[in-house]
């Protein structure tokens, strides 16, 4: 059953190497920290009357459980797999079964600008929205529009 954004925070997952965010390639992902962009997340969700819970890991098997997790007590997913967007089933898998949470994906950088092989995300397949190219800004983005989401239910958004 769905839940609102007052009564459960959004679960914001971050995947591989973003902990190095500010540092790695900054012409390509910025200068601001993975601590500013959930400085950023905070203040967004809390403008809708709501909370996050905000993580990170470079390992896909914790992703999963923490997906698995958000699908019994969070209100939707925010998740910027990295690389893992061009490689993990186990990720397409663990949000197939959140069949009642809006899910947005974020890519700070123009995934589609890039490589190739970049051009094609498993998590897009299960993703209700797509934000890429929008600097950190897109977790902004993608806060608001789980709250609306979650607010209103899938099927009125």
């Amino acid at each position: 059953m769905p839940r609102s954004l007052a009564s459960a925070p959004i679960m914001i997952l971050n995947g591989p190497n973003l902990n190095l965010l500010g540092q790695r390639q900054p012409e390509i992902y910025g200068s601001d920290t993975l601590a500013d962009v959930e400085a950023m997340c905070v203040k967004a969700a809390a403008a809708h009357g709501g909370t996050v819970d905000f993580r990170q890991s470079n390992h896909e098997g914790q992703l999963v459980d923490w997906i698995q997790e958000a699908r019994l007590d969070h209100c939707g997913v925010v998740i910027n797999p990295g690389a893992y967007s061009h490689t993990s089933v186990a990720i397409l898998d663990a949000l197939n079964a959140c069949d009642d949470l809006p899910v947005i994906e974020v890519h700070i950088s123009n995934i589609h600008r890039r490589e190739e092989f970049r051009h094609h995300s498993y998590v897009s397949l299960r993703a209700d929205g797509v934000i890429a190219g929008c600097g950190v800004q897109g977790y902004v983005f993608a806060v608001e529009r789980i709250a609306k989401l979650a607010g209103a239910g899938l099927a009125e958004a």
